[in-house]
């Protein structure tokens, strides 16, 4: 039997006060229906099908891009009718995987488990087993333990509401026959709407067996309806990504205060300090030391190399025992090579820095290929953009570049030049020479500097500067 996902995903989750669905609120980074999108992949399924109801154009456009197809659930009658909504699509010899977009959490293990405990004959729900049910629908068993039914909060009597197996949601049944349960359906209940939760009476009025595979941890079930919620799953989330990194051996200093957002590869003896966020795809070597509130997005980090204090970095290469920050700044189409430093308040853009080159302070290397031994001194910018076009700055080999000089690309330092400080460079600097250009300084003693001062005042200050007076 083939597999066809159906994410539920149509709520309006007023209980947001947000002008963003529901399922798109952001968890981690990521939209929370596309959590559950990447779990359900990971199943290999044939088809994953996405039920849009509310704010259903801003959900599509959203999942543009994610290969899912969307069914509309145009007016919310019910868990059941929407379900039904994605039916038609589904082939009859299916097996249909039932998940929702605002549960974030549920791990592909799991997901599999309960694929795999449904079959012709089979459905399978997911449970769990809470301590304060409140709020859940029950699952309701018989004296053999064989599941029943499962019925709403609202519909249960004071006995069933003792219950604390509570029904997730989430199930996996045979496509024709969840088919001919759904149309089944009535809404003769508490809140008038057709409940997916009653095809297990209808399996098991039709002699089907029901299997309830229970969830192996409650957090990977929980859903999501307010910010409160929100923040609860965003911290079990962080819980669980640190524990993957203490697992593959890194020392987090506080994992209260990691935040993940994407694939991290690390080598042995990593470390991070609190407040660092990791996004993307970040790669971080063999001792690599991430410094407090370092941002890194799509970065590759060489062996030995430690990122200081508040540095971010995105879309950036870094090789092996480089120093970077405090307070860097890399941009995307930056590359460091092996044994580059980049200071305190430095950022850079689009440039590589060359092996054991340096710039240590307060300097901006835009569109610029920096050879090696290269030392940038303080202050330094290269002036690449002119208002509609980058153009490029090449620094060769050896070069020195004094304090506050300005590169006016397109502009090229020959190997092992030396760049006077305060330079305003537009032409090329040749190998080996000193190249300076510079004002001629200038005093003048009887100067003043301009104040508010009277008519009276401002005439004898001009007088003692020794300037004329007008006509």
């Amino acid at each position: 039997m083939g597999l066809s996902v159906v994410i539920l995903a149509a709520g309006q989750g007023k209980r947001m006060k947000s002008d963003l669905p529901k399922v798109l609120q952001p968890l981690a980074g990521k939209a929370l229906v596309r959590h559950v999108i990447d779990a359900a992949r990971k199943l290999a399924p044939s088809s994953i099908h996405v039920v849009v109801g509310h704010g259903g154009e801003a959900v599509t456009e959203a999942l543009k891009d994610s290969g899912v197809a969307f069914a509309l659930q145009a007016e919310q009658k019910g868990t059941g009718h929407a379900v039904m909504q994605a039916m038609p699509a589904v082939p009859a010899d299916d097996r249909v995987l039932v998940l929702y977009g605002d549960v974030p959490l549920v791990d592909p293990a799991t997901l599999r488990t309960l694929v795999e405990a449904a079959g012709e004959r089979t459905l399978s729900i997911l449970s769990v087993r809470l301590p304060d049910p409140t709020g859940y629908g029950r699952v309701l068993r018989d004296n053999a333990g064989t599941v029943y039914r499962i019925v709403e909060q609202k519909d249960a009597t004071r006995k069933e509401l003792a219950v604390n197996e509570v029904n997730t949601g989430l199930l996996c049944a045979p496509a024709a026959a969840l088919g001919a349960w759904l149309q089944a359906l009535r809404n003769d209940n508490a809140q008038g709407e057709y409940y997916l939760t009653d095809v297990v009476a209808a399996a098991v009025k039709d002699g089907f067996r029901v299997e309830a595979v229970a969830a192996p941890t409650i957090p990977e079930v929980l859903g999501i309806n307010d910010k409160a919620q929100l923040a609860e799953v965003e911290a079990h989330y962080r819980r669980q990504r640190a524990a993957e990194l203490f697992a593959a051996g890194v020392t987090i200093i506080d994992p209260a205060r990691l935040d993940v957002r994407g694939t991290v590869e690390v080598g042995r003896d990593v470390t991070l300090e609190p407040n660092v966020m990791l996004e993307g795809t970040v790669r971080l070597g063999n001792r690599v030391r991430v410094g407090i509130g370092c941002v890194l997005r799509n970065v590759s980090i060489g062996d030995d190399t430690e990122i200081h204090p508040y540095s971010v970095l995105v879309d950036a290469r870094v090789g092996a025992q480089c120093a970077v920050g405090p307070y860097a700044r890399l941009r995307p189409g930056t590359v460091l090579a092996d044994e580059a430093h980049v200071g305190n308040s430095v950022e850079l853009k689009n440039t590589v820095l060359g092996h054991g080159s340096k710039a240590n302070h307060l300097t901006y290397l835009g569109d610029a290929t920096v050879g090696s031994g290269v030392n940038v001194g303080a202050g330094t910018i290269t002036c690449n953009y002119d208002g509609v076009n980058k153009w490029q700055t090449v620094i060769e080999d050896g070069a020195f570049i004094g304090s506050g000089s300005m590169l006016v690309a397109p502009v090229t330092v020959g190997r092992d030049a030396t760049i006077g400080a305060g330079t305003t460079l537009t032409r090329p600097a040749p190998r080996g020479a000193l190249t300076l250009e510079r004002a001629k300084q200038q005093t003048r003693e009887r100067w003043s500097r301009p104040t508010t001062a009277g008519p009276e005042e401002k005439a004898e200050r001009e007088a003692r500067a020794g300037l004329p007076r007008p006509d």
